[in-house]
C-alpha cells in the first residue's frame, strides 16, 4: 500500500547550505476583485506551472503585473491561457506560469524553496530521482541570476494539484465552494487527512488540490530522496481515509 508524506523544508540543512533566492514566476493570472457570487477579493497561492510558456501570447503583458480584476476580466484572461496548460487544470485566481525570475546566490541544498511552496532541485538530485524511478517529475529551467561566476545547475519542479484533503479533517460547518469563483476559505488543519479516492496513482509528487500549498510525496519519492542522501526535505506521513 502506498504511503503519503507532507513535504516540508528541512531546517537542519540551513547551516550547511547558504543558497538563497528572491524570485517570482514570470506570469500570472490576476486575483478576483469583489466576486459577484460571494463578494470576496482573493487570490490563490500554490497553483504554479513553470513549464507553461506565455511568451507566444499577444496579450502576454496582461499577465505580468500582480493585481485584482473584476470577475469577467479574470475569466477572459483565464481562457486565453487555458489551451496552454495541462488538461483539466482549474486555474484559480493567482495561478502563475513560467520560470522563476529573480536573483540568487550561494551554495544550494539539493532541495530548496519549500518554504515558498515551490521545489527547486539541483540537477544531480533530479537525475538521481529519475534514475530511481520516481514518477511524474517535470523539471523546468529557471531564470535566476546568480552572483557567482559558476552558478549551480538547478531546476524547478512543476507540481500539479491532484489529491484532496478528506472532509473529516475540515471544519464541520464549512460552506461549499462559491459557485461563481470556486473559493472555499478555511485554515489548514493541524492534522491533515488525505481522501483516498482522490489520490493519484500515476505520480509520486503532487499538490493537494483543495489546499495547494501542501505538497505530497509518496513513499517511492521519500525512499529515493533518502537513499540518495539528498538534503533539504523533511517528511511527515499523513493518514489516508476512504
Amino acid at each position: 500500500m502506498t504511503r503519503f508524506f507532507d513535504l516540508r523544508p528541512d531546517k537542519k540543512v540551513w547551516p550547511l547550505f547558504n543558497g538563497d533566492f528572491d524570485a517570482a514566476p514570470k506570469w500570472g493570472l490576476p486575483g478576483i476583485k469583489n466576486c459577484p457570487g460571494c463578494g470576496a477579493t482573493w487570490s490563490n497561492w500554490g497553483n504554479h506551472y513553470p513549464a507553461v510558456d506565455l511568451s507566444g501570447l499577444p496579450d502576454r503583458g496582461e499577465f505580468e503585473e500582480a493585481r485584482a480584476e473584476p470577475f469577467h476580466e479574470f475569466v477572459r484572461l483565464r481562457e486565453l491561457v487555458r489551451p496552454l496548460v495541462p488538461k483539466n487544470s482549474e486555474l484559480p485566481p493567482g495561478t502563475s506560469f513560467g520560470p522563476l525570475v529573480g536573483r540568487a546566490s550561494g551554495q544550494f541544498a539539493p532541495f530548496s524553496g519549500l518554504d515558498c511552496c515551490w521545489i527547486v532541485v539541483r540537477r544531480d538530485a533530479f537525475d538521481s530521482l529519475q534514475a530511481a524511478g520516481v514518477r511524474g517529475l517535470l523539471g523546468c529551467k529557471t531564470e535566476l541570476k546568480f552572483r557567482q561566476k559558476t552558478p549551480p545547475d538547478i531546476l524547478e519542479l512543476q507540481i500539479e494539484p491532484r489529491g484532496l484533503l478528506h472532509r473529516d479533517c475540515l471544519p464541520p460547518d464549512l460552506a461549499p465552494p462559491c459557485t461563481t469563483c470556486g473559493r472555499q476559505g478555511f485554515k489548514l488543519p493541524d492534522d491533515p487527512i488525505l481522501d483516498e479516492a482522490s489520490l493519484p496513482t500515476d505520480t509520486d509528487l503532487f499538490r493537494v488540490a483543495n489546499y495547494t500549498t501542501v505538497i505530497i510525496g509518496t513513499d517511492r519519492f521519500k525512499d529515493a530522496v533518502e537513499q540518495g542522501g539528498w538534503a533539504g526535505i523533511s517528511f511527515r506521513e499523513l493518514p489516508v481515509r476512504a
